[in-house]
């Protein structure tokens, strides 16, 4: 195996080690983020670093690079305090893709992804995407080690496909179909290898 210690990767080039280092996670969630200003304008950006920070209450973690430059979509949620999360389907990937570039506009007419408005929420989701989630501001973390910003935030309303949702209350990806991403800019669909039974020492998992 390549070995690289702490003194090797503070020396690589600087895009080699940033690519590096964004696919040493794996595979990521990848959401969209749909958010207005105060003036009503709309912006859409792609996120893959949200991750689960509690189911009671339904709280969300979204990591966003340091706050040095102007960054729509933390303005946004700052000022508004709301924000929407939304999967993405393989069919249009690669729109969702195109909302990092620098756009002078809103992303949506910039992409032809569609603007989806639901009753008493003001932020915009996306049209046809499986996974929505209307989000609303609780807590502004800057972490100190690099100046990141986490934004945490309380799930308000969800809205999922019918055919994904099981009974016991878990999601069928395989069903829903949508795109996970490794490092920036590469796209992948995941595959269900299967679930299984609580694990017990001593008891081999069994698939359920």
């Amino acid at each position: 195996m390549r070995r690289f210690d702490s003194e090797q990767l503070a020396q690589l080039d600087a895009s080699y080690r940033r690519n590096l280092i964004n696919c040493l996670p794996g595979y990521k969630p990848l959401q969209l983020i749909g958010t207005q200003n105060a003036e009503g304008a709309t912006n859409l950006a792609l996120f893959s670093q949200v991750i689960h920070l509690g189911a009671a209450p339904p709280l969300i973690g979204v990591l966003f690079r340091p706050h040095t430059v102007k960054r729509d979509t933390l303005e946004n949620i700052l000022a508004t305090r709301c924000f929407t999360l939304n999967q993405v389907l393989p069919e249009w990937h690669v729109q969702a893709h195109w909302t990092a570039a620098n756009w002078e506009g809103s992303e949506f007419d910039a992409t032809g992804l569609k603007e989806e408005r639901k009753t008493s929420f003001s932020a915009p989701f996306v049209e046809g995407s499986p996974v929505q989630l209307a989000c609303l501001l609780e807590e502004v973390q800057t972490l100190q080690i690099n100046q990141t910003v986490l934004v945490i935030a309380r799930i308000e309303q969800v809205f999922v496909a019918e055919k994904s949702l099981r009974e016991d209350g878990t999601l069928d990806y395989d069903a829903l179909g949508t795109v996970a991403v490794t490092g920036l800019d590469e796209y992948h669909q995941g595959q269900s290898l299967g679930r299984y039974s609580y694990a017990k020492p001593g008891i081999y998992p069994s698939k359920i």
